[in-house]
Protein backbone atom coordinates (compact mmCIF):
# COMPACT_ATOMS: atom_id res chain seq x y z
CA UNK A 1 0.00 0.00 0.00
CA UNK A 2 1.11 3.32 -0.60
CA UNK A 3 1.78 6.09 1.89
CA UNK A 4 0.53 9.81 1.63
CA UNK A 5 3.69 11.92 1.01
CA UNK A 6 3.75 14.41 4.17
CA UNK A 7 5.89 17.58 2.37
CA UNK A 8 4.19 18.08 -1.17
CA UNK A 9 0.99 17.28 -2.48
CA UNK A 10 -0.02 13.53 -3.51
CA UNK A 11 -0.72 13.54 -7.42
CA UNK A 12 -4.76 13.11 -7.87
CA UNK A 13 -4.25 9.63 -8.84
CA UNK A 14 -2.44 8.57 -6.42
CA UNK A 15 -4.92 10.07 -3.87
CA UNK A 16 -7.59 7.63 -6.01
CA UNK A 17 -5.51 4.91 -5.77
CA UNK A 18 -4.70 5.20 -2.10
CA UNK A 19 -8.61 5.63 -1.82
CA UNK A 20 -9.40 2.45 -3.58
CA UNK A 21 -7.02 0.46 -1.24
CA UNK A 22 -8.74 1.97 1.63
CA UNK A 23 -11.87 0.89 0.51
CA UNK A 24 -10.76 -2.64 -0.54
CA UNK A 25 -9.40 -3.22 3.18
CA UNK A 26 -12.25 -1.63 4.30
CA UNK A 27 -14.59 -3.90 2.94
CA UNK A 28 -12.47 -7.50 3.50
CA UNK A 29 -12.54 -6.37 7.38
CA UNK A 30 -16.68 -6.13 7.37
CA UNK A 31 -16.85 -8.83 5.32
CA UNK A 32 -14.12 -10.75 8.14
CA UNK A 33 -16.23 -9.50 10.69
CA UNK A 34 -19.80 -10.38 9.77
CA UNK A 35 -18.93 -13.68 9.34
CA UNK A 36 -17.23 -13.72 13.06
CA UNK A 37 -20.57 -12.05 14.30
CA UNK A 38 -22.39 -15.69 12.53
CA UNK A 39 -19.67 -17.68 14.35
CA UNK A 40 -20.67 -15.77 17.41
CA UNK A 41 -24.56 -16.45 16.87
CA UNK A 42 -23.62 -20.42 16.29
CA UNK A 43 -22.25 -21.17 19.23
CA UNK A 44 -23.40 -17.85 21.96
CA UNK A 45 -27.15 -17.74 20.05
CA UNK A 46 -27.25 -13.76 19.94
CA UNK A 47 -31.00 -13.89 19.92
CA UNK A 48 -31.43 -15.75 23.07
CA UNK A 49 -28.79 -13.67 24.81
CA UNK A 50 -30.42 -9.58 23.24
CA UNK A 51 -34.60 -11.18 24.10
CA UNK A 52 -33.10 -11.45 27.78
CA UNK A 53 -34.49 -8.16 28.80
CA UNK A 54 -38.09 -9.26 28.00
CA UNK A 55 -38.14 -12.47 29.28
CA UNK A 56 -39.48 -11.04 32.98
CA UNK A 57 -42.05 -9.69 31.19
CA UNK A 58 -43.31 -12.17 28.80
CA UNK A 59 -45.14 -15.40 30.15
CA UNK A 60 -42.95 -18.67 30.91
CA UNK A 61 -41.42 -19.97 28.05
CA UNK A 62 -39.68 -16.11 26.92
CA UNK A 63 -40.99 -17.26 23.24
CA UNK A 64 -40.98 -14.25 20.75
CA UNK A 65 -43.30 -14.71 17.79
CA UNK A 66 -42.55 -14.51 14.08
CA UNK A 67 -45.42 -13.90 11.83
CA UNK A 68 -43.27 -14.84 8.46
CA UNK A 69 -41.23 -18.24 7.56
CA UNK A 70 -38.48 -16.32 6.88
CA UNK A 71 -38.24 -14.25 10.32
CA UNK A 72 -36.48 -17.31 11.70
CA UNK A 73 -33.30 -16.60 9.30
CA UNK A 74 -33.50 -13.12 8.74
CA UNK A 75 -33.90 -11.81 12.02
CA UNK A 76 -30.04 -13.50 13.58
CA UNK A 77 -28.55 -13.19 10.16
CA UNK A 78 -29.18 -9.43 10.42
CA UNK A 79 -28.23 -9.29 14.66
CA UNK A 80 -25.04 -11.17 13.48
CA UNK A 81 -24.47 -8.94 10.69
CA UNK A 82 -25.16 -5.70 13.33
CA UNK A 83 -22.60 -7.40 15.63
CA UNK A 84 -19.57 -7.82 12.70
CA UNK A 85 -19.96 -4.28 11.68
CA UNK A 86 -19.35 -3.12 14.93
CA UNK A 87 -16.27 -5.73 15.82
CA UNK A 88 -15.06 -4.53 12.44
CA UNK A 89 -15.71 -0.41 12.85
CA UNK A 90 -12.44 0.18 14.44
CA UNK A 91 -10.25 -1.05 11.79
CA UNK A 92 -12.31 0.70 9.01
CA UNK A 93 -11.99 4.02 11.40
CA UNK A 94 -8.60 3.73 11.03
CA UNK A 95 -8.62 3.62 7.17
CA UNK A 96 -10.21 6.77 7.21
CA UNK A 97 -8.24 8.29 9.58
CA UNK A 98 -5.04 7.12 8.07
CA UNK A 99 -6.11 8.48 4.48
CA UNK A 100 -6.96 12.02 5.91
CA UNK A 101 -4.04 12.30 7.97
CA UNK A 102 -1.57 13.08 5.75
CA UNK A 103 -3.98 16.45 4.96
CA UNK A 104 -4.42 17.62 8.42
CA UNK A 105 -2.61 20.14 10.35
CA UNK A 106 -0.53 18.88 13.88
CA UNK A 107 -3.34 19.98 16.19
CA UNK A 108 -6.09 18.99 14.02
CA UNK A 109 -3.81 15.03 13.56
CA UNK A 110 -3.94 15.38 17.29
CA UNK A 111 -7.40 16.34 17.68
CA UNK A 112 -8.90 13.34 15.25
CA UNK A 113 -6.93 10.39 17.24
CA UNK A 114 -8.77 11.72 20.42
CA UNK A 115 -12.13 11.84 17.71
CA UNK A 116 -11.26 8.22 16.65
CA UNK A 117 -10.89 6.75 19.84
CA UNK A 118 -13.11 9.02 22.57
CA UNK A 119 -16.05 8.16 19.64
CA UNK A 120 -15.43 4.17 19.79
CA UNK A 121 -15.57 4.55 23.21
CA UNK A 122 -18.68 6.67 23.53
CA UNK A 123 -20.78 4.94 21.57
CA UNK A 124 -20.34 1.67 23.18
CA UNK A 125 -20.94 3.60 26.47
CA UNK A 126 -24.49 4.54 24.76
CA UNK A 127 -24.92 1.33 23.90
CA UNK A 128 -23.94 -0.61 26.92
CA UNK A 129 -26.73 2.25 28.60
CA UNK A 130 -29.68 1.57 25.89
CA UNK A 131 -29.23 -2.26 26.45
CA UNK A 132 -28.33 -2.50 30.39
CA UNK A 133 -30.62 -0.43 32.00
CA UNK A 134 -33.13 1.63 29.16
CA UNK A 135 -34.57 -0.97 27.21
CA UNK A 136 -35.58 -2.83 30.69
CA UNK A 137 -36.52 0.32 32.39
CA UNK A 138 -38.78 1.03 28.64
CA UNK A 139 -40.62 -2.36 28.82
CA UNK A 140 -41.36 -2.24 32.63
CA UNK A 141 -42.88 0.93 32.01
CA UNK A 142 -44.88 -0.32 29.41
CA UNK A 143 -46.34 -3.37 31.45
CA UNK A 144 -46.61 -1.19 34.30
CA UNK A 145 -48.83 1.64 32.36
CA UNK A 146 -50.85 -0.97 30.69
CA UNK A 147 -52.21 -3.08 33.14
CA UNK A 148 -53.44 -6.39 33.73
CA UNK A 149 -55.80 -6.07 31.05
CA UNK A 150 -53.07 -6.23 28.17
CA UNK A 151 -51.71 -9.13 27.81
CA UNK A 152 -47.39 -8.48 27.11
CA UNK A 153 -46.62 -11.20 23.81
CA UNK A 154 -44.46 -9.45 21.25
CA UNK A 155 -43.35 -9.96 17.74
CA UNK A 156 -39.74 -10.64 17.32
CA UNK A 157 -39.14 -8.05 14.15
CA UNK A 158 -40.91 -5.63 16.55
CA UNK A 159 -38.79 -6.38 20.06
CA UNK A 160 -35.83 -6.59 17.67
CA UNK A 161 -36.43 -3.32 15.74
CA UNK A 162 -36.67 -1.57 19.05
CA UNK A 163 -33.32 -2.68 20.39
CA UNK A 164 -30.94 -2.29 17.52
CA UNK A 165 -33.16 1.64 17.32
CA UNK A 166 -32.39 1.96 21.05
CA UNK A 167 -28.52 1.15 20.66
CA UNK A 168 -28.08 3.35 17.68
CA UNK A 169 -29.73 5.93 19.04
CA UNK A 170 -27.96 5.54 22.00
CA UNK A 171 -25.00 5.73 20.89
CA UNK A 172 -24.92 8.43 18.13
CA UNK A 173 -26.81 10.23 20.96
CA UNK A 174 -23.09 9.88 23.00
CA UNK A 175 -21.32 11.64 20.59
CA UNK A 176 -21.96 15.29 21.30
CA UNK A 177 -19.05 16.27 22.95
CA UNK A 178 -16.96 14.96 19.73
CA UNK A 179 -19.12 17.13 17.71
CA UNK A 180 -19.02 19.69 19.78
CA UNK A 181 -15.34 19.51 20.16
CA UNK A 182 -14.42 19.33 16.68
CA UNK A 183 -16.70 22.76 16.41
CA UNK A 184 -14.38 24.20 18.62
CA UNK A 185 -11.60 23.35 16.72
CA UNK A 186 -13.00 24.95 13.52
CA UNK A 187 -13.42 28.05 15.44
CA UNK A 188 -17.21 27.83 14.91
CA UNK A 189 -18.04 27.68 18.96
CA UNK A 190 -16.39 29.03 21.67
CA UNK A 191 -16.55 27.45 25.44
CA UNK A 192 -17.93 30.63 26.70
CA UNK A 193 -20.69 30.87 24.03
CA UNK A 194 -21.33 26.99 24.84
CA UNK A 195 -21.07 27.95 28.99
CA UNK A 196 -23.62 31.06 28.08
CA UNK A 197 -26.36 29.03 26.63
CA UNK A 198 -26.90 26.54 29.31
CA UNK A 199 -30.85 26.94 29.33
CA UNK A 200 -31.43 26.74 25.97
CA UNK A 201 -28.91 23.15 26.18
CA UNK A 202 -31.23 21.64 28.70
CA UNK A 203 -34.25 22.67 26.41
CA UNK A 204 -32.36 21.46 23.33
CA UNK A 205 -31.46 18.16 25.43
CA UNK A 206 -35.32 17.57 25.91
CA UNK A 207 -36.84 18.12 22.82
CA UNK A 208 -33.91 16.43 20.91
CA UNK A 209 -34.07 13.08 23.29
CA UNK A 210 -38.30 13.30 22.28
CA UNK A 211 -37.52 13.41 18.47
CA UNK A 212 -34.89 10.91 18.25
CA UNK A 213 -36.07 8.27 20.73
CA UNK A 214 -37.99 4.99 19.01
CA UNK A 215 -41.61 4.77 19.53
CA UNK A 216 -43.94 7.82 21.64
CA UNK A 217 -43.14 6.71 25.05
CA UNK A 218 -42.19 9.48 27.30
CA UNK A 219 -39.98 6.93 29.87
CA UNK A 220 -36.89 6.86 27.10
CA UNK A 221 -36.92 10.72 26.59
CA UNK A 222 -37.00 11.01 30.03
CA UNK A 223 -33.49 8.50 30.13
CA UNK A 224 -32.03 10.10 27.43
CA UNK A 225 -32.40 14.08 28.19
CA UNK A 226 -29.99 13.59 31.52
CA UNK A 227 -27.10 12.32 30.05
CA UNK A 228 -27.50 14.08 26.96
CA UNK A 229 -27.07 17.36 28.95
CA UNK A 230 -24.33 15.74 30.58
CA UNK A 231 -22.70 15.21 27.42
CA UNK A 232 -22.98 18.72 26.53
CA UNK A 233 -20.96 19.75 29.56
CA UNK A 234 -18.46 17.32 28.89
CA UNK A 235 -18.53 18.85 25.34
CA UNK A 236 -17.61 22.48 26.57
CA UNK A 237 -14.51 21.00 29.07
CA UNK A 238 -13.24 19.39 25.37
CA UNK A 239 -14.15 22.78 23.58
CA UNK A 240 -11.77 23.89 25.95
CA UNK A 241 -8.93 22.09 25.14
CA UNK A 242 -9.74 21.90 21.54
CA UNK A 243 -9.90 26.15 21.22
CA UNK A 244 -6.23 25.79 23.54
CA UNK A 245 -5.24 23.35 20.50
CA UNK A 246 -6.15 25.59 17.62
CA UNK A 247 -4.67 28.73 19.46
CA UNK A 248 -1.26 27.30 19.90
CA UNK A 249 -1.40 25.98 16.36
CA UNK A 250 -2.37 29.43 14.82
CA UNK A 251 0.48 31.21 17.53
CA UNK A 252 3.31 28.84 15.89
CA UNK A 253 2.51 29.60 12.72
CA UNK A 254 2.84 33.33 12.49
CA UNK A 255 5.74 32.75 15.10
CA UNK A 256 6.84 30.70 11.46
CA UNK A 257 5.56 32.87 9.11
CA UNK A 258 7.18 35.80 10.89
CA UNK A 259 10.74 34.05 11.15
CA UNK A 260 10.75 33.21 7.21
CA UNK A 261 9.97 37.29 6.36
CA UNK A 262 12.67 37.94 8.67
CA UNK A 263 15.22 35.51 6.89
CA UNK A 264 14.09 36.43 3.60
CA UNK A 265 14.81 39.78 3.73
CA UNK A 266 18.58 39.46 5.55
CA UNK A 267 19.27 36.75 2.54
CA UNK A 268 22.32 37.65 0.89
CA UNK A 269 20.76 37.46 -2.33
CA UNK A 270 18.56 40.53 -1.35
CA UNK A 271 21.60 42.26 -0.18
CA UNK A 272 23.16 41.90 -2.90
CA UNK A 273 20.66 43.56 -5.12
CA UNK A 274 19.91 46.16 -2.49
Amino acid sequence: MKSSPRNGEMPFLDHLEELRHRLLWSLVTLVAGCAVGVGLHTYFDLVTFLKGPVCPYLPPGCQLQVFSPTDSISIPFTIALGVGAMLASPVIFYHIWAFIAPALHAHERRLARYVLAGGLVLFASGVVLAQLYVLPATLRFALQFGGPSLVQNYAAREYFSLVVTLALTFGVAFELPLVIMALAALGLVTPTFLRSYRRQAVVLCIVGSAIITPGDGVFTTLFLAPPLYALYELGILLARRATRWREQSERAVAVAIVWLAQRRRRSPTNTAIA
